[in-house]
């Protein structure tokens, strides 16, 4: 309860109703009440409020003149709630209840009439449905912003060589724009799993009543196009009782949560004294309580670290719902904390991950340098020998020994003499040491999603068309 609440009255008909005689205990009130954390739904109750009210004006519920002073009075608390002064009551368990209670306070018996027909069931569903195509919105907006930081780095960086890996070993050489677009291509099917869970929410329960559907004459279809739906839920037993879309959206969250992580991950290998790929930003990173010299890439292992607290709101939300039985249950209130946390939690991540990936300084020169080493251009040794008629089985076997042979001699593929090579399969010649070079295994590389400098060139330009797509 805030400071200065009036204190809780031994009885509070507007919310039991004629059917208790006793009221709630202190600790069931505030063990029932979600405002703590529904008050975030206020926007959406009162504009799902305001579209019922004309809903029942139009089924003759209302007379012009209430549905005018119930309108009135609803923008009344919308200024209240915008300015902070809203007088919110803890005993009236959510902010449903704080809303109508508010408005027969200001506009009398009136206001009474508002919830005619409706439920507190499908109130709470339209509201959390109205909340999450708008943060839907705002989420894949901050996901495009991360995408444009990369593909920016990777614009700056399309002839940077580096080490590409497998099981966190050198493999191959690829360029650094190839690497980042990785994560853009990435990131973009995250937004494109958030707009499907976003279609699938866009269906209106208003007007399914507490469970069996309501008894006014409302138009649940264009009641569903006033609010901006696509359509209204055809069962009203499933339209109060349904909460896949926030599941759905909890899973596509945890999904791109773990996206998220592995860039964390990559960025903090990276800029390890280990690896030296990057430049840690000192605007993103902290310092130690005990050794002077540490720059720690706290960011990166925080954003790493609350893919778990995502994970955790899914499966807390199966788990809730997994149990139960058509159609409302209270069970179904702790689905909002887990709903707004997964929100909360990538809001804060790509918030800081867009001006924390363009900030980044990679080191090019050691980048270019390590391209090469541990053998990584082997595999385009054995395609020498293909192009020479050996079966790649075959080469494979041949080239597998020429790497040992340079290790045992402490050279690179490139330093071993043709005469070795020659003795380990007559299809060498004197050519072998392009087929080596980093920037021949690159070269060889520009078919589609390639990292060639010309499949690059084209996946930059397919990038960059993702995101400045409307």
């Amino acid at each position: 309860m805030t400071e200065g609440s009036p204190p809780l009255p031994p009885r509070d008909r507007f919310t039991a109703g004629g059917r208790f005689a006793e009221a709630a205990a202190p600790t069931a009130r505030a063990f029932t009440a979600s405002l703590p954390f529904d008050h975030r739904l206020w926007r959406y109750d009162l504009q799902g409020s305001e579209a019922w009210a004309r809903a029942l004006a139009r089924g003759g519920v209302l007379a012009a003149a209430e549905l005018e002073t119930i309108l009135r009075g609803l923008g009344e608390i919308r200024g209240e709630l915008e300015a902070g002064t809203f007088p919110y009551r803890l005993e009236l368990e959510d902010i449903h209840m704080n809303i109508e209670r508010r408005l027969i306070e200001k506009v009398g018996a009136v206001g009474g009439k508002l919830h005619t027909g409706r439920s507190r069931n499908d109130q709470i569903a339209v509201d959390m449905r109205l909340w999450l195509r708008a943060e839907i919105d705002g989420l894949r907006t901050a996901l495009r912003d991360v995408q444009a930081a990369l593909l920016e780095q990777a614009e700056r960086h399309r002839d940077c060589p580096m080490p590409g890996y497998t099981h966190l070993q050198r493999a191959q050489p690829v360029v650094l724009a190839h690497h980042l677009l990785a994560y853009v291509f990435m990131l973009d099917r995250d937004r494109a799993r958030l707009a499907d869970a976003r279609r699938r929410a866009d269906v209106s329960p208003l007007g399914a009543a507490a469970l069996a559907g309501t008894t006014v004459p409302v138009d649940r279809q264009a009641l569903a196009r006033a609010l901006g739906f696509a359509a209204a839920a055809p069962n009203s037993m499933d339209a109060v009782s349904d909460r896949d879309f926030a599941l759905e959206f909890c899973a596509a969250g945890a999904i791109c949560a773990m996206h998220l992580s592995r860039l964390g991950e990559e960025l903090v290998l990276w800029a390890s004294a280990e690896f030296g790929f990057v430049e840690l930003p000192e605007a993103y990173a902290t310092g130690s309580s005990i050794m002077p010299q540490k720059k720690n890439p706290d960011v990166a292992e925080l954003i790493r670290g609350k893919s778990g607290r995502v994970y955790g709101d899914l499966v807390r939300l199966l788990t809730v719902m997994k149990g139960l039985p058509l159609a409302y249950h209270s069970d179904m209130q702790e689905d909002k904390e887990a709903f707004f946390d997964v929100a909360d939690t990538l809001r804060g991540c790509l918030g800081v991950l867009a001006p924390f990936v363009r900030a980044l300084r990679f080191r090019v020169d050691r980048l270019r340098a390590l391209a090469g080493e541990s053998f990584s251009t082997a595999t385009d040794l054995a395609g020498y020998l293909v192009a020479r008629g050996l079966p790649f089985r075959e080469a494979h076997e041949v080239v597998g020994r020429a790497v040992r042979l340079a290790i045992d001699r402490g050279v690179a593929l490139d330093q071993l003499p043709l005469d070795a090579l020659r003795a380990l399969s007559p299809l060498f010649g004197p050519d072998f040491r392009e087929a080596v070079s980093v920037e021949a295994s690159l070269r060889a590389r520009n078919g589609y999603g390639g990292t060639g400098p010309d499949a690059v060139a084209r996946a930059l330009a397919e990038a960059r068309a993702l995101v400045d797509a409307p």
